[in-house]
Parts: C-alpha cells; structure tokens; sequence
C-alpha cells in the first residue's frame, strides 16, 4: 500500500519491473520490491511515498469489488458475535467481493460460500487469494447455488448470511447447523432484520438479538479534541442467535 503526503491510499501488486503511475508521476516496483515496510519512494514527479503493507481493514477498503463489501467495522463484530475460530466450519451465503469470507479465514475458520454470480464468486476467491495467499483457498469452497434453495454439506458450526431474505435460510437451518450453533444475518435494513427476527421466534433459537456499530473518529490536533464532524454510522443491522437443535 502506497501512502501520499495528502494521506490517500493506492493498493499495489508489486512485480519486477512493474510501474505505479498517477497523477503525482510513476514509482517503480523494483525500488520497492524487498524494502522494508516504511520505505519512503519519489515518483517520478518528486511525489514521496510511504510503502506499507496493508492491514485486513486497508485491504477491504481498497480492494477490487464486485458487490459491495461488508466494512471493517461490522466484520470485527461479526467475527465475535459468530463467535469465528480455529476449526469452525461455517456456511456463508451472498460473498460478494469476499471481505468476509478472508477476515473468517484468517480466524482460522474453513468456509463454504453460495453465490448466485460467478462474477462476484471469482473476484472473491481471487480478493482470498492476493490477500492471504493461494494457500487459503484450500479452506475456502464457493459454489454458485442459492441458499433460498436448501444448504448441503453440513453440519456447520456457523451460518453468516449477507442476503436480502435471510428468514428463507431459517427453514434450512435444520441438520445443517451443530446445535449451539450460531447464526448471524447482515441486513442493511431494519425491515430486513425484523422479518429474519420473526423467522427466529418459530424455531428452536435462543440470545436472539439485533444491533448496529457506529464507528466515529476523533480530531486530536494538541489541544483542540473534538469528535470528528463525519462518521461511518450505518451500514447494516447483526442480528444473531444461538441454535437449540
């Protein structure tokens, strides 16, 4: 990742003989390639550049998209309310451009995704791939099905569904998630989640709840400290619940 002296971000693959180019001039790739991260480059333009390795968070928001990815904020939530780790094998359903899909690998967990589009499938395993590596793939099976239509291959030991109707997933819940399991629902509205709510009562559910993050920044410039005026308040709705069996 590619820092400018106005703090804008670039993500670069890097390669030998590879170039960067903006408006601020052209960065080789080889003055880059086995520098230590913090290594400050001149473009071509005199433009300097700090080379950082980028974080789960930088890559997310940086990353190539084909949906519309889940943010950094709502994905460390979801990681602990569905309660993701080493060994947890979890159904995912709606993938998109795969920001969920690599934070829960890096947890350690082994996915397998429904997608409709084999757009949005390939750019996902291929966002798995340039951030944790080809290996992780191993770990990560995304087949083009609809979850509206039943889940295969379980028991799973987690559902997290980023779809539209997430209550049509509840019917299929059934000797597909372990009990105990924990089933978490991305919704962007409060209709969405309250419907999926509504699915979770007819069933054997328990510690059914729904929230949302706010995430709002700080001004700290010596002694002038005051809230950010901008804030990433919503972008969806968690609603979580723990499977009786």
């Amino acid at each position: 990742m590619l820092v400018d002296t106005k703090r804008r971000h670039y993500l670069v693959t890097l390669k030998a003989d590879g170039e960067f180019h903006s408006h601020k001039g052209i960065v080789r790739h080889d003055d880059l390639i086995g520098a230590p991260q913090g290594t400050v480059v001149m473009s071509t333009l005199n433009e300097a550049y700090t080379a950082l390795r980028p974080t789960l968070e930088d890559f997310v928001l940086l990353m190539p998209r084909g949906a519309q990815v889940i943010y950094p904020k709502d994905l460390g939530a979801i990681l602990v309310l569905a309660d993701i780790g080493p060994g947890h094998r979890v159904f995912e359903s709606g993938v998109g451009s795969g920001a969920m899909s690599t934070a829960m690998l890096r947890a350690g967990a082994t996915i397998v995704g429904y997608e409709l589009r084999e757009d949005f499938a390939n750019r996902a395993r291929a966002n798995v791939a340039a951030f944790l590596g080809d290996g992780a793939l191993a770990g990560y099976q995304v087949v083009l099905r609809d979850a509206y239509d039943g889940v295969e291959g379980g028991p799973f030991d987690r559902f997290v569904l980023d779809l539209p109707e997430p209550w049509r997933v509840v019917a299929h819940v059934p000797g597909a998630l372990v009990a105990g399991g924990v089933f978490c629902a991305y919704t962007p509205s409060i209709v969405q989640a309250s419907q999926t709510r509504e699915a979770l009562r007819r069933e054997r559910w328990a510690e059914a709840r729904t929230l949302e993050v706010l995430h709002r920044t700080w001004h700290v410039d010596g002694a002038a400290v005051r809230p950010d005026h901008r804030m990433v308040a919503h972008t969806g709705f968690l609603t979580t619940a723990r499977y009786l069996g």
